[in-house]
């Protein structure tokens, strides 16, 4: 059946970024989870316009990211044989900055919430390891979306560093 669509292809390259957050992972996990609210969708009914919307996201994510999903992966990997890894992976986002990109092309919602792993180093210790937010988002070629990219970007650096940990100088821009 034709359908009159045509398949595009686009490639890009993404950096992941593997930052040290420099304490024990469960501390990291904790630090993590007490810095990076939950998303509650019951925040914000009743809510009348997105003004009021944009005030409420700034008021519970002050560093302008919530959680919307987390998973602890050894569970689903128990009686595989595999080494069990100390890892929780994350969806966080905001969808006040989503909304900047998705008026101008709703494919960004693949990148929307930003996908994450904290996981445990070798000696036990905290890893966060990200997909730099810019490098996911050039690959649409607009300036508008690739200018949010940099905001993610500097929004990222200001997590790490108030986990306490070292931004990429990939962050700053």
């Amino acid at each position: 059946m034709d359908t009159g669509l045509s398949v595009s292809t686009s490639k890009h390259e993404v950096q992941r970024l593997a930052v040290p957050l420099g304490q024990p992972y469960t501390e990291a996990i904790r630090s993590y989870e007490e810095a990076v609210p939950v998303m509650d969708q019951t925040q914000f009914s009743g809510l009348q316009d997105w003004d009021e919307v944009v005030a409420k996201v700034e008021e519970i994510a002050p560093l302008g990211f919530m959680r919307f999903w987390s998973a602890e992966v050894p569970p689903f990997m128990a009686g595989s044989g595999s080494s069990l890894w100390d890892c929780t992976e994350y969806l966080m986002g905001n969808h006040v900055i989503a909304e900047q990109m998705y008026q101008y092309n709703p494919t960004v919602m693949m990148y929307a919430p930003l996908r994450l792993l904290i996981q445990a180093d070798e000696n036990g210790d905290g890893v966060l390891v990200i997909d730099q937010p810019s490098t996911l988002l050039d690959s649409f070629s607009d300036p508008r979306i690739s200018e949010v990219g940099r905001l993610l970007d500097s929004k990222v650096a200001g997590l790490l560093s108030a986990l306490g940990a070292q931004p990429p100088a990939e962050l700053i821009h």
